[in-house]
């Protein structure tokens, strides 16, 4: 069963869908045939690969609200307005469909405060020849400003 896992991963999935559904219908199932170790390490993926999801996106809220609050540029702050804005429904619906995920924002949040995204912000906005118009190491979201359609105050 493994050899197929290595070899075609999305028969082995189609596979092992069609012996998990005959086997909660009630029908006998070869347990043999069903990749028990695979099956549990693919549903441990799918739980690590929504909270990666969660994490970028609230990276790149915290980048998007950053630049809008220190560039001194006028035309791109639409396109941020307009990803932030995205990017907060995508969370919305991931939360809705995994409530679960909700406890390990305010952790992603404080991760994404840190020196490392206003050093990432000060660079993109240097590769424009942009100044920083405010300090962004003391810029910070609340929880609420990143997931509600909360804007800094326009300029």
């Amino acid at each position: 069963m493994s050899d197929l896992y290595e070899r075609d991963y999305h028969a082995w999935a189609r596979q092992q869908a069609a012996l998990l559904r005959r086997r909660a219908g009630g029908m006998l199932a070869n347990d043999d045939a069903l990749d028990w170790s695979h099956i549990a390490e693919e549903i441990e993926g799918l739980g690590a690969s929504q909270q990666r999801s969660l994490r970028s996106w609230i990276g790149t809220i915290v980048d998007h609200l950053m630049r809008l609050e220190a560039s001194p540029a006028i035309d791109p702050r639409r396109g941020w307005i307009d990803t932030i804005a995205r990017t907060r429904a995508d969370i919305a619906d991931l939360l809705e469909d995994s409530p679960g995920l909700r406890q390990y924002v305010p952790e992603m949040l404080e991760r994404q405060l840190t020196a490392r995204s206003s050093s990432s912000v000060a660079s993109i906005l240097a590769a424009y020849g942009e100044t920083p118009t405010v300090d962004l190491g003391s810029l910070t979201y609340t929880e609420d400003q990143v997931l509600s359609d909360w804007f800094p105050p326009a300029r």
